[in-house]
């Protein structure tokens, strides 16, 4: 029997997908964690979680007291 995905999971896939559409282009700032959390209506925790998830793969850099942005592609 398939498991659910878990949502911290399907929040960081969702924006992996758009960044990856060309949706969310490099430099483009990204909703706070208290926003996505309103927006996909999980706690604080699974959104700080997903964000946590996308800086390990690289898609997203934070930038101290301006935000999180998503990060330059390589080779461009």
């Amino acid at each position: 029997m398939p498991t659910a995905e878990a949502p911290y999971r399907r929040i960081a896939n969702d924006i992996a997908a758009k960044i990856k559409s060309g949706e969310l282009k490099p430099g483009d700032k990204l909703p706070s964690s208290r926003e996505l959390a309103e927006e996909y209506g999980v706690h604080m925790n699974t959104a700080y979680r997903a964000m946590s998830l996308l800086h390990d793969r690289e898609l997203i850099t934070g930038q101290p007291g301006r935000g999180t942005y998503v990060a330059e592609r390589p080779g461009q």
